[in-house]
């Protein structure tokens, strides 16, 4: 099978060579080509019964690297397990319009954290007017950057509980079975709040303009730009709710630590080129191939690294990292959900008893007797390249 590190190893060079790129990709890029391989060293194992020996070589656990992404997301999940409520569940997905995405491209870090910003405020304020559900919800946004076909499409991700507290913190209260706010109203609120902060970073001299991009330094263009973004119907849209609540987060499992192409979409390399599936939601989404040369196919790639430490799962409201201990035992009791003191934390679970949970494999028992423990019985050094900066970081 073919993978990206294959494409990064065989044109990775010649994409660096003709290509001046910012530090984090270079980190990235160098990350992908050495996971799993001796570069990055790893260790030895030896069976204490039989003597098998296995030979283990460390991942880079950069988030971008599709390789190291399983385990990660498998920990999330179990994580947020815990906040799950006995509640219907809604899953709403805010678009951009593409005519912002070159902008996007150039100022990822303002763009992205203003996307973030205008989804939650609209979400927050809408769900707390006594029109819709007049509570305070929380919810969960991951962040993607791409399409079906590796080009840039930057959409935020939002799984939302069917209600909310009351804003006494005393009751729960439910929404109607369909999305409890109109498509239209959200889509609306989101465009105006997504273009005023567009305009107030502007204003500040903060955006970056080149290229195509570079007629938006004239403030007479910037201004007929969002005007015509103004007058634009912005794509928001609510899928059908989950079936029960159990379905929450394996769902969100296939969004949280997804990287813009997994392993399996990509057919073959061959002469240059890459084939790689893909969907075409235009069309009846009908599953498709595209082949694109190596070096289109690394820079389609490379669009969707996101910058140093930026942040793509986030929580707001009742699921905020400073409330949501204190506010889901809350709701949990005014539901009436008794609270299990004796419950395992899985977030402290290890690597491998993680594992063991999930897939009933043990890593530790040796797969040649199945009687003996597998013990560490070396490491090996990193060989012919020092390990990535920043490696072991899944910020």
């Amino acid at each position: 099978m073919i993978e990206i590190q294959d494409i990064f190893n065989e044109c990775g060079n010649t994409y660096r060579k003709n290509h001046k790129l910012p530090h984090h990709i270079l980190k990235t890029m160098t990350a992908i080509e050495a996971c799993r391989t001796s570069k990055l060293g790893g260790h030895i194992d030896e069976c204490d019964t039989c003597g098998h020996i296995r030979i283990s070589y460390n991942s880079c656990r950069n988030r971008h690297c599709p390789k190291c992404q399983t385990l990660a997301k498998e920990k999330w999940i179990e994580d947020r397990k815990a906040d799950l409520l006995p509640v219907g569940y809604f899953h709403v997905v805010f678009t951009i319009p593409e005519e912002l995405n070159f902008i996007t491209l150039l100022n990822q870090r303002l763009m992205y954290s203003l996307l973030f910003r205008a989804v939650s405020e609209t979400l927050l304020e809408l769900s707390k007017d006594i029109k819709y559900l007049g509570a305070e919800t929380g919810f969960t946004t991951i962040l993607h950057t791409w399409g079906q076909n590796l080009m840039n499409h930057p959409h935020l991700h939002c799984i939302v509980p069917s209600g909310g507290l009351s804003i006494d913190g005393k009751r729960w209260i439910n929404s109607r079975k369909d999305f409890f706010i109109p498509v239209k109203v959200l889509s609306r609120k989101f465009r105006g709040k997504f273009l005023y902060y567009l305009k107030r970073i502007y204003y500040d001299n903060t955006l970056k303009f080149a290229g195509d991009a570079a007629f938006l330094k004239d403030k007479e263009n910037f201004r007929s730009f969002v005007d015509r973004l103004y007058k634009k119907e912005w794509v928001v849209y609510c899928k059908p709710p989950f079936k029960s609540p159990e379905h929450v987060f394996e769902y969100l499992g296939r969004y949280t630590h997804r990287v813009a192409i997994s392993n399996n979409r990509i057919i073959k390399l061959e002469n240059g080129n890459v084939t790689f599936k893909w969907r075409d939601y235009k069309d009846n989404n009908n599953q498709k191939f595209m082949t694109v040369t190596a070096e289109e196919f690394i820079r389609r790639f490379l669009m969707h690294i996101l910058p140093s430490r930026f942040i793509k799962i986030r929580h707001y409201g009742i699921l905020s990292n400073r409330s949501r201990k204190l506010k889901i035992e809350r709701c949990k009791k005014i539901i009436g959900i008794v609270l299990d003191k004796n419950q395992v934390d899985k977030s402290k679970l290890s690597s491998v008893e993680l594992l063991l949970k999930l897939t009933g494999i043990d890593i530790n028992k040796c797969p040649c007797c199945e009687k003996g423990k597998m013990v560490l019985k070396d490491g090996i050094t990193p060989k012919n390249c020092s390990p990535p900066s920043g490696f072991g970081k899944t910020s």
